[in-house]
C-alpha cells in the first residue's frame, strides 16, 4: 500500500473506533468524560513508558485503560460526595493530565515522548514506523493497533449490544433485571480509554475529542434508532477522516486538525439539513 494510502487506512480506522464509541457517550450524556479520559490517559502512557522504558507494545493500552477507569473512579467519587459531576469532570482530568505533564518534562525528556505529540499527534510519521504481521507483511504500528482496537470495540458491542442499550437508556431498569450496571460502566470506560490511546499517532488527545464526540453528535440527529446511529456515526468519522485528510493536503496544513475542522462541517451539515431535527425542517414545520 502506498504512503497515503496507509495515512487514509489509519485515519479511517481513529474515524470508525472513535464514532462507535462516541455513540454511547452521547446516548449517556457523557461528552465531556470524554475529554478528561482523553487528557488524563496520558498519565497511564507516561507511567507505562517509566516502568517498561518502552514506547510501544500493549503495556501502553493497559496504562490508559487504568488511568481511564482511575478517572471515572476519582469522578464518580467526588461526585456521591456532593461535588458536581461537571466540576469533578474538571478537578480529576486536569490534575491527572498535569502529573503527567509534569512526569515527562522530568523523567521522559530524552524519549520520543512529549506533549505536543500527546496533544496534536502526527499521523504523517504512522507509516514510517512498521511491524511485522503473518500473511500481511510490514504495515504500520499504529494502523496494526488500531485495526485490533476496532476488533475489540466492536466484538464488545455485538456482545453486550442489549446491556449497552438498556444501561444506555435506562439505568433503573437495567439494575432490576440483573444487569450488572456498574460493571457496564467500568467496562465502557476501558473501551473509551484503549481507544483514545490508539488514536493518539493519529490525532493526539485533544483532537480525538472531536472524533469521539462530533460524528456521534450528527448521527444523533438523523435517526431515532441506536443500530442506525451506530452506522451513521461510524460513516461519519470516516468520511471526516477522509475529507479532513484531502484538506489538508490541499491547503497544506494539519491532516488531524483538518479532521477535526471536518467533523464539524459534517456536524454543521446535519444540525442544518436533517430532515426531522435539523434547523431548517424545524423553520419549515413551525
Amino acid at each position: 500500500m502506498s504512503y497515503t494510502g496507509w495515512i487514509l487506512l489509519t485515519a479511517s480506522l481513529v474515524g470508525l473506533s472513535c464514532g462507535l464509541v462516541g455513540v454511547f457517550l452521547i446516548l449517556r450524556r457523557m461528552a465531556m468524560m470524554a475529554d478528561a479520559i482523553s487528557h488524563s490517559v496520558l498519565l497511564g502512557i507516561v507511567v507505562a513508558f517509566l516502568v517498561t522504558r518502552e514506547l510501544s507494545g500493549i503495556h501502553m493500552l493497559v496504562g490508559a485503560m487504568i488511568a481511564g477507569i482511575v478517572t471515572a473512579l476519582l469522578v464518580q467519587w467526588f461526585h456521591s460526595r456532593g461535588v458536581q459531576q461537571d466540576a469533578a469532570i474538571g478537578v480529576v482530568f486536569t490534575t491527572l493530565f498535569a502529573i503527567g505533564v509534569i512526569l515527562i518534562a522530568t523523567q521522559a525528556g530524552n524519549a520520543h515522548l512529549d506533549v505536543q505529540h500527546a496533544l496534536m499527534g502526527e499521523i504523517t510519521f504512522v507509516p514510517w514506523e512498521t511491524m511485522t504481521v503473518a500473511e500481511l507483511g510490514e504495515i504500520p504500528k499504529a494502523t496494526f493497533t488500531l485495526a485490533v482496537v476496532l476488533v475489540i470495540v466492536l466484538a464488545s458491542i455485538l456482545a453486550f449490544y442489549k446491556e449497552w442499550k438498556i444501561t444506555s437508556f435506562d439505568p433503573g431498569l437495567a439494575a432490576s433485571i440483573g444487569i450488572p450496571v456498574v460493571l457496564m460502566h467500568y467496562l465502557f470506560m476501558g473501551l473509551v480509554s484503549i481507544t483514545t490511546v490508539a488514536s493518539f499517532d493519529a490525532v493526539g488527545a485533544i483532537l480525538v475529542v472531536a472524533m469521539l464526540i462530533t460524528p456521534a453528535a450528527s448521527a444523533y440527529l438523523w435517526t431515532d434508532k441506536m443500530s442506525v446511529m451506530l452506522v451513521l456515526s461510524g460513516a461519519f468519522g470516516v468520511l471526516s477522516a477522509v475529507v479532513g485528510y484531502c484538506i489538508a493536503a490541499w491547503l497544506d496544513t494539519s491532516i488531524s486538525g483538518a479532521m477535526a475542522f471536518t467533523t464539524g462541517l459534517v456536524f454543521l451539515v446535519s444540525f442544518l439539513g436533517s430532515p426531522r431535527h435539523g434547523l431548517l425542517a424545524r423553520m419549515v414545520t413551525h
